[in-house]
Order: structure tokens, then C-alpha cells, then sequence
């Protein structure tokens, strides 16, 4: 199988030179909240990521496109260019199923849902099938409230969201002149302000219960910007994050388990140096079911 090279794109340099570099081969990747038009998307990350594993189906769930902040200000730029052209080299070199989702700020592909184009789909939810039973895909932004009720209000949050992530640069920088670590502010925020923590618990709550209405024994979505795999009540709940802060992304591999990655876990596995000094937020898997993971020269 040919790798996906992009004209522009850098040598991929190992991380240790007695090492060959690796693909990770899996039977789903799930990744949603890119925000591409951003100025804070890791676009460069995401498709350095996308384009070293080997899946079947590629699930985008929502908010790839953050249209937005593109409709107020801008800011696409050719490294977003370029996640959209890894996605589709990976469709047309690998024959990878693309199935795009919808979510809260791409909804302008409201008017085309459901649509098939070739191997790729653009849909409002999607059923997942696995070993174990069903999973429900949906990118989550219905059991926002705020967002389903008041999107005005909703929009005003994005624009306070990307005032806190331009503050949270400045601070960072300042930091990294001191010798210090990067410091997520609205991270931060999410874990000590207690509106925050009582909303993400509402929020899985709810998720939880539609998935049980609809017989399935799972649920993954995004919007929150969260990166979880636990167990709720008897449901399986995993959030895939987002790739403005988290880099993170959801593995489903060959023997049914599901894995919530970051990015520099991947870059270790595969042995190849991260694109950039933004570091990943930690997560903890605390539901696990199955072996290690397969990984393929490359």
C-alpha cells in the first residue's frame, strides 16, 4: 500500500534513529473538533496523524470546519487546505470510508444531509456496529442547551472562547521564556469553575439515555471538548476531544477495543517526531477491553 505524500509536506524524521517508523493499523479512527479556520486548530497535527494510520472508516464528527469564525473573521490558511486534502488522499489511495457528521459549527451542511458522495458520506448520526453491540455516533451539540435553545448566546461563547485561547497564547509564551510548560486556561476553567463541571456531567448523563432509547450499548461524540472512555450507568461513553487544545482522537482496533489517543501517545508508538511545540492533554482509558495494539512497518 502507498503512503499519502503531499508535495508540501516536511521530511518525517524519527523520533530514535535505531527505530523504523510505523503505521498504526486500526479498524476505525473517530476524530471531530478540528476548527479548521481557527487560528488555534492543529491542523498540521491532525493530518500528520490521520495520514500514518491505517483504518477502514474514517469517522469525522463534527465541527471539522469551524464556519463560524470563518464567517466573522476568517483565517483559512494552506495547512487547512491540507487536512482536507489528507482526508481525501486517504479515501481515493487507501479506499478508506469517510463518514462526516455534522456538528454545531459546520451546520451549514444541514441543507445537504444525508448525501453520498463516491466513499464519502455527510450524515446527521451514525450506528456503529461492533462485536460487542451497537454504538450511536453523534456529535452532541443537541444536548447543549444553550446551543440548541440560544444559539446567539452559543456564538458569543465562541467568540469569548477565542479570546481565552489568544490570552492562553500570550500567557504560554511567557511561560516558555521562563523554562515553564504549556498551561490550557480553558482546561482549567472546565475543571474548577463548578457550572463548567455540573454541565459536563449533565451532558453525559443525557447521551447516556439516548443511547439506551435506541438499543445500543454505546455512545461517542464530541463537541465538549473533553477526550473520555468510561462507563456510565451500563452505557460505554468515550468523547473524542478536539484538536485545538486535547489533540485527541478515538481508536476502534482490530479486536473490538475502543482507545481515546493523544497525539504525542501516537507520535511514540509510531516513532515519529510531532509536528510543533503544542503538547497534548493527558487522558485516562478507564474502560479497556481487548489486547495491545497492532502496529505495521511502514
Amino acid at each position: 500500500m502507498s503512503d499519502i505524500i503531499l508535495a508540501d509536506e516536511p521530511a518525517d524524521e524519527p523520533v530514535d534513529p535505531t527505530r523504523q517508523k510505523t503505521k498504526l493499523r486500526v479498524r476505525t479512527l473517530i476524530i471531530s473538533d478540528v476548527h479548521l479556520g481557527m487560528p488555534d486548530c492543529k491542523a498540521a497535527q491532525a493530518s500528520h496523524f490521520i495520514r500514518h494510520i491505517l483504518c477502514d472508516q474514517l469517522i469525522m464528527n463534527g465541527d471539522i470546519i469551524d464556519a463560524w469564525h470563518l464567517r466573522r473573521l476568517g483565517g483559512w490558511n494552506k495547512g487547512h487546505t491540507g487536512f482536507l486534502r489528507t482526508v481525501l488522499k486517504k479515501m481515493e489511495k487507501e479506499s478508506t470510508e469517510i463518514i462526516y457528521l455534522r456538528g454545531n459549527h459546520d451546520d451549514i451542511l444541514d441543507r445537504f444531509v444525508p448525501i453520498q458522495l463516491d466513499n464519502f458520506r455527510i450524515i446527521g448520526e451514525h450506528i456503529h456496529r461492533t462485536a460487542r453491540g451497537n454504538y450511536l455516533i453523534i456529535h452532541g451539540d443537541g444536548f447543549d442547551h444553550v446551543t440548541t435553545n440560544h444559539p446567539w448566546i452559543a456564538k458569543l461563547g465562541g467568540i469569548g472562547y477565542n479570546i481565552l485561547l489568544r490570552v492562553n497564547r500570550l500567557y504560554n509564551w511567557w511561560r516558555h521564556v521562563r523554562g515553564k510548560d504549556s498551561f490550557s486556561l480553558s482546561r482549567w476553567v472546565k475543571l474548577k469553575v463548578k457550572s463548567a463541571v455540573n454541565f459536563v456531567g449533565r451532558y453525559e448523563e443525557q447521551l447516556q439515555e439516548l443511547a439506551k432509547s435506541k438499543n445500543c450499548v454505546g455512545i461517542i461524540c464530541g463537541h465538549i471538548h473533553s477526550p473520555a472512555n468510561k462507563i456510565i450507568g451500563e452505557t460505554h461513553y468515550l468523547n473524542s476531544g478536539d484538536w485545538v487544545e486535547s489533540m485527541t482522537a478515538i481508536l476502534e482496533h482490530e479486536d473490538g477495543r475502543f482507545e481515546v489517543v493523544t497525539y504525542h501517545d501516537f507520535c511514540e508508538r509510531t516513532n515519529r517526531q510531532p509536528k510543533g511545540p503544542a503538547k497534548s492533554t493527558p487522558v485516562v482509558n478507564e474502560a479497556n477491553f481487548g489486547v495491545e495494539n497492532v502496529t505495521l512497518a511502514m
